[in-house]
């Protein structure tokens, strides 16, 4: 194995040998067979078993599927530990080297490593699913460290991992214990530290507890992580000793390996250059791989196929490193974290005036993706792709780069950098040539090179506009004159790009003001973009041309110490470098204890399966041998005919078992989840791009992909809807979506008198990707000769699956069973879209009698399966001058997609909402869904709420403005009080507002920080800042009656264990933990007596949805009511004997014949709305909070973070306060998401360049969730003390949506900044601004002389996909 066969001996490049691949994986040795070169790593280790490491979104972007890979550097002469991205990492590429995933370092049976015990016991796990990346992330950086790193570093080093649970807060805490402060954890286990401090190996820092150790064992006898388990090892030990490097591997020397891999693939691994130039010259279309960071991604996503790829990471030739006389040597194979790493050791050690563009190359690494990734992909296949976005290529071009270019006859030429580039990913390169090196001259005294970079997140993004300036300066006649430069951006044409006119216009002139000034006069036309350049934001970019070479000036002037020019000090704003600090948290609660469990901070019941890997998920379980695996054939236009399908050719795939579409429906292939307006599969006419046309089935994934790609379908094109204005526009509404509640006399008051102002406006909101980090998936089968069907799905209502399957295959719901054991994040978007594809994958598996696996790609999830709904809101507000609001007249409008889902529910909230917390004396609120031509929206956490609240926040902000107050003081006299009666009958009671308010004034310093903000502003030109705080006020119950009910079963062991099953589903916001807590303190018991398996249809009959906030409250008091019944049949014999456990107890009541099972049930009293009337009770109470934020922008380029966050809810007497911190850190974090960077992009009128109906932002290349560098900078959360709620269970109160729009104080404040920045120019009246306020909408409201040169509105909206 592992040479090319006899038959194509003849073909064998020079130099290969026939050698047997392999892999050491956790310590153990593996061959690589032959014929596996077209899978990744990760689907290697998911294949053996390995199911710890994920598949988030298989382009590298999430780091779910993190490891570490351990090679011997024989250059270096030791072991090299890098986290890589196993999603794109080809197999064979890892041959020779040791991969250590999750399950490699620690287990629940084997013990915990100190990382992973120290997350799960930080609550730092949530969902889980992301999880095993974090561990690994850690672990390698740990391996890799010569010392413990700093909290900054541990930071920076987490760039690459995305969270959506909880708000990164609790996992930086568990990490930072191994930073250079607290490092005795790791290298010395649980030893005492210099100062005196004693780390707890339970919890993973300092305590006091180190007295009362019992032996050597090292284990906190502190009641509170004290374990008591029965069907669990104890986690809290673990082994010291690491996996090491295998000696077989250290001895082994590396060979070349030519291996296959299906549909032809051809895979060489080559030791010298001039095998590979023999093989490119074989193969001229051969593609080069080092990382595989784009190819990857190019093969996976979009379809790509090549026939031949070279893995040229051990040339030698390729890998040189090399600091000489004239200049720094970096060959074409380096990897960027090598490439970093070396330019660390220069910038220290060579004189500084040779090394400014190897600083600014360092300086533009720091945000160059995640760190998995920069530790494979190299410097030549960066610069080889020639991305028009690419950080680096304007680096090379602007530092006179030169590039070595060789064929495959050895000839050798040298490129310019700034020539290589000739096109969109078109180089300068011949089929037979191949980039060895670049060359970076060093600089001259007095030469400076600055880097430039704007993106949508500020980590691990891809650049929106970036740019590379250099400039030379003399002295002549005793000026300083500019006598060499160069100015190259990307992001503003297909390729990078040398503005040559402006370096022309600098060469010979004088650098004071009038350069600038003549600079950019030039650029303007120097550089422009054309109205319809792909990528959108044309005045966006064109202003950050303008203004990177403005801060490029202020730098220049800065770096000369004031010989060239004075630099005003409000104007060194502007050239200020950022520092991230490290985060700091506090989070402040009660603890109030009831019975055993209840009221403790207990950490998550699967956090030590979750952090090991071990826990299961839907994709995680292996398809039985004759399994199958479904693709969905999808439409590719948004409103057309279908006129025929042809699959001929794709019956002839490989692998396919069949192709299945609406005539193949058993059952009923219309379905809705409130009305039937959908169909299974599309018959006649597509209404969406991305809706299910067919399903393949085939015995692998991809070759199921393959066929489904393969089917021709021929359309007729139709006229589509794509926006809510398009929709007003043609009148095109959901049938029977109007809604409408009204109070007072809003049109007598607007006529009359009473109002002193009357303000009128448009409030654009913007949906949001729900991005659960587990894709859709779901794995079904029949039974029973086909007399059944099962499925184990990720799901937030297995109810909801058990329904759709039964309806399209016509079986009753008895034959139907449905199984959650856990979700990786849901959100709502596992509600409804989850159970239709569930039903679309139980018609090949019935039909053919066979299981059938169906796990979405992420850009295929993000496509079909539905987002937040964006919403439009057109308000008249009638006040006093005093502020006081005394009418409203609000029409709001849903985007709503091509079914209505839940869109109607969504729409009934956002109208209960929308007064958010104040007393509106005369209100009328009507709505309408709109039909549109884009996939059907669905439930997202808060369900239209916080769109609601956000357009009431819009006009609040501008009644501020008109009358010259502050929005908190507009606020505060317009707040709702206890005995408010709301806009639809109901009563405000244990409304804690007013204190919650007061109390969050006070923690977070307002009047001092609010000084402390127009202290910065007056004395800072070019960065702002803002404060702003926001109140909230959420109803608990589903809106819909009936649905508040729920069912539980409980059974009582005789060993004193518990079962509990319940109707709700664990998706990582504590359920079943906070549900077991409840049984533990009913029965009196230890928690960890109590266990709950799974969430099963035929355990617990007609449940709800997980959702609405609602599950603890319903779950757990119906939990309680099946306790209560088996403790008062246990009562009798209690009495009798005086018995020293629960286990005798529960032993004794089965002599007696007692049952010791129970069903409870509970349904929600003293709720209903009438539509009809507008009156009624939808909500059981209400949970109240408010949040204040302090944020910067930088109003050159529209970048911002917030520097403090301060979070205060009234959650009553918490069941579990530290899992309900949990749930309001990533709530606010994801709710910041929602209104500062997550935006998406559908190919509409506004954005053209987009094909129309289809979704750009299908993945996390494109869509940008906070990551852990984006969370405040301080985040505070509190819960109100002494605060019971009477109406809930242990006078607790809902948790899971309150927070999240909080966040939009994030946003407000964001405002205050621009209203600062706005000011300078003299603009003081009111403008719009849309969310998310992403960097361009910052950008563009903050009107400056570079924006007037391309806009001149001061009312001017960015584009938006609303």
């Amino acid at each position: 194995m592992g040479s090319l066969d006899a038959e194509n001996e003849k073909e064998m490049i020079s130099g290969f040998q026939t050698v047997e691949p392999i892999v050491y994986v956790n310590g153990v040795r593996r061959v690589l067979p032959d014929g596996m070169a077209h899978l990744t790593l990760l689907e290697y280790l998911r294949d053996i078993g390995l199911t710890g490491t994920k598949l988030g979104c298989g382009e590298g972007g999430c780091g779910a599927c993190t490891v570490m890979i351990s090679y011997f550097d024989p250059t270096l002469k030791k072991c090299v530990h890098n986290a890589v991205n196993a999603c794109l990492a080809p197999l064979y590429s890892v041959e020779g080297m040791h991969v250590i995933t999750v399950e490699g370092i620690g287990s629940r049976r084997n013990g915990l490593h100190p990382i992973q015990e120290s997350l799960a016991m930080s609550h730092g796990s949530q969902c889980g699913f992301c999880t095993p990346g974090f561990i690994m992330s850690m672990y390698t950086l740990l391996r890799s460290s010569k010392q413990p790193p700093t909290k900054e570093e541990i930071e920076e080093n987490l760039a690459g991992n995305l969270c959506r649970c909880t708000g990164y807060r609790p996992i930086v805490d568990a990490f930072s214990v191994f930073s250079r402060r607290n490092d005795a954890l790791y290298t010395n286990g649980s030893s005492s530290l210099l100062e005196g401090e004693f780390i707890c190996p339970s919890t993973g820092k300092p305590c006091s507890c180190g007295q009362n150790l019992k032996g050597d064992e090292g284990v906190c006898t502190d009641n509170r992580f004290k374990q008591i388990s029965y069907n669990d090892v104890d986690g809290a030990f673990y082994a010291e000793k690491e996996l090491i490097f295998p000696p077989e591997l250290q001895l082994r020397k590396t060979t070349s390996l030519s291996l296959k891999g299906t549909y032809g693939l051809k895979w060489y691994r080559p030791l010298n250059l001039q095998a590979v130039l023999d093989i490119k010259g074989k193969y001229p279309n051969a593609k080069l791989v080092v990382g595989n960071t784009e190819v990857g991604v190019e093969t996976r996503l979009k379809n790509f196929h090549y026939d031949v790829l070279i893995h040229v990471a051990h040339v030698p030739e390729l890998n040189v490193l090399a600091a000489k006389d004239e200049g720094l040597e970096i060959g074409a194979a380096v990897k960027l974290s090598g490439l970093e790493s070396a330019l660390k050791v220069l910038v220290d050690q060579r004189p500084c005036s040779q090394i400014s563009s190897c600083r600014a190359i360092l300086e533009q690494l720091k945000w160059f993706a995640g760190t998995q990734i920069r530790n494979v992909a190299s410097v030549g296949g960066n610069i080889c792709t020639a991305s028009p976005i690419s950080d680096l290529n304007p680096l090379w071009m602007a530092a006179g780069a030169k590039f070595q270019i060789s064929n495959c006859k050895g000839k050798t030429r040298i490129c310019p950098a700034e020539k290589f580039f000739l096109g969109y990913r078109k180089v300068d390169l011949a089929g037979d040539e191949i980039l060895i090196s670049v060359f970076i001259p060093w600089c001259q005294p007095y030469e400076f090179m600055k880097e430039f970079k704007q993106a949508h997140r500020r980590d691990d993004d891809i650049a929106i506009v970036n740019a590379g300036m250099r400039v030379r300066i003399e002295v002549m006649d005793s000026k300083w004159v500019v006598s060499d430069a160069s100015v190259v951006y990307g992001g503003v044409a297909p390729y990078s790009i040398s503005a040559n006119k402006t370096r022309e216009f600098l060469i010979g002139k004088v650098w004071d003001k009038d350069l600038l000034e003549g600079a950019l006069k030039v650029l303007v036309k120097d550089v422009a973009l054309k109205e319809d350049a792909p990528g959108g934001m044309v005045d966006f970019r064109r202003s950050l041309i303008l203004s990177f070479f403005f801060k490029f000036f202020l730098w220049i002037c800065q770096q000369m110490g004031g010989q060239l020019f004075t630099v005003p000090k409000s104007h060194l704003s502007a050239i200020q470098s950022f520092h991230h600090p490290s985060v700091k948290g506090n989070q402040d609660y009660d603890i109030v204890k009831q019975g055993s469990a209840v009221g403790n901070p207990e950490v998550h019941l699967s956090s030590k399966l979750q952090v090991t890997g071990e826990a299961e998920y839907t994709d995680d379980i292996p398809l039985p041998p004759n399994g199958l695996h479904a693709a969905l054939i999808l439409s590719k236009k948004p409103h057309a005919r279908i006129l025929s399908v042809d699959d001929a050719e794709a019956k002839l795939t490989p692998g396919i078992a069949g192709i299945f579409y609406a005539r193949h429906v058993p059952g009923d292939n219309l379905t809705g989840a409130v009305v039937s307006d959908e169909e299974f599969f599309a018959t006649k006419k597509a209404t969406c791009v991305g809706q299910v046309i067919g399903v393949a089935v085939g015995d692998t994934r991809e070759n199921a992909k393959r066929a489904a790609q393969k089917v021709q379908i021929e359309y007729e094109e139709l006229p589509a809807i794509l926006t809510i204005k398009d929709a007003i526009q043609s009148n095109s509404f959901h049938p029977n979506t109007e809604k409408s509640i009204s109070k007072g006399d809003v049109d007598g008051c607007l006529l009359s008198d009473q109002c002193d102002k009357i303000i009128e406006g448009e409030v654009q909101v913007g949906g949001q990707e729900h991005f659960y980090l587990e894709p859709q998936s779901t794995l079904i089968w029949t039974a029973d000769g086909g007399n059944e069907v099962h499925m184990i799905s990720s799901t937030q209502a297995p109810q909801k699956h058990q329904k759709y399957v039964a309806h399209v295959l016509g079986l009753p719901l008895s034959k139907v069973v449905c199984k959650t054991k856990r979700i990786g994040g849901g959100f709502g978007g596992k509600e409804t879209k989850s159970a239709f594809l569930a039903a679309i994958a139980a018609i090949p598996s019935y039909l053919l009698n066979c299981p059938v696996k169906i796990t979405l790609d992420r850009d295929v999830d993000m496509m079909i399966t539905g987002q937040r709904h964006s919403f439009l809101g057109k308000y008249k507000v009638g006040f006093t001058n005093d502020g006081k609001v005394l009418a409203l007249d609000l029409e709001i409008f849903s985007n709503g997609g091509n079914s209505l889902d839940l869109s109607l529910g969504v729409l009934e909230r956002a109208i209960f909402h929308s007064d958010n917390v104040y007393e509106i004396p005369n209100l009328r609120i009507k709505g309408k869904v709109c039909f549109t031509n884009l996939p059907s929206n669905t439930a997202f956490r808060g369900f239209g709420g916080p769109q609601g609240m956000v357009i009431a926040e819009n006009w609040i902000q501008r009644i501020a403005m008109e009358i010259g107050k502050s929005p908190e003081e507009i606020r505060e006299i317009n707040f709702q009080k206890e005995g408010s009666i709301l806009h639809y009958g109901q009563q405000l009671e244990h409304f804690n507002l007013e204190r919650l308010w007061n109390e969050l004034k006070v923690s977070c310093n307002f009047l001092s920080v609010k000084k402390e903000v127009e202290c910065f502003n007056r004395e800072n030109r070019w960065k702002k800042r803002g404060i702003s705080i926001v109140p909230t006020k959420f109803g608990i119950s589903f809106t819909v009656k009936h649905m508040n009910q729920a069912g539980a079963l409980v059974q009582v062991y005789t060993d004193g264990t518990v079962l509990v099953t319940h109707g709700g589903v664990e998706m990582g916001q504590g359920l079943h933990t906070k549900v077991a807590q409840v049984a533990a303190s009913c029965f009196n018991i230890p928690l960890s007596s109590v266990f709950i398996s799974e969430t099963s249809t035929d355990k617990v009959p007609n449940a709800s949805p997980t959702a609405a906030s609602a599950s603890s409250d319903l779950y757990g008091a119906a939990v309680l009511d099946a306790c209560q019944q088996i403790k008062a049949r246990m009562e009798p014999i209690a009495q009798k004997n005086n018995f020293s456990s629960f286990a005798e107890l529960t032993n004794a009541c089965y002599l007696e014949r007692i049952d010791l099972s129970a069903h409870g049930f509970f349904i929600t009293p003293d709720i209903g709305f009438d539509w009809n009337s507008g009156k009624g009770n939808p909500f059981k109470y209400f949970t109240v909070g408010a949040a204040f934020a302090e944020v910067e922008i930088d109003t050159l380029t529209g970048d911002f973070h917030t520097r403090q966050a301060d979070v205060i809810l009234d959650l009553g007497f918490s069941i579990n306060p530290a899992i309900d911190i949990g749930q309001i850190e990533g709530a606010f974090v994801q709710g910041l998401g929602w209104v500062a960077l997550e935006e998406l992009k559908w190919g509409d009128s506004a954005h053209r360049w987009i094909a129309p109906g289809s979704l750009f932002t299908c993945g996390p290349g494109t869509y940008k969730l906070p990551s852990i560098n984006d969370i405040p900078f301080k985040f505070n959360v509190s819960l109100l003390k002494e605060a019971p709620n009477p109406k809930a269970i242990h006078s607790s109160k809902a948790v899971g949506e309150p927070p999240f729009f909080l966040a939009a104080c994030v946003f407000f404040a964001i405002k205050d900044a621009i209203i600062a920045a706005r000011a300078e120019e003299g603009l003081t009246e009111w403008f719009p601004l849309d969310n998310p306020a992403t960097p361009e909408r910052i950008r563009m409201a903050c009107i400056d002389r570079f924006t007037r040169t391309f806009v001149d509105d001061p009312h001017f909206r960015p584009n938006i996909s609303i």
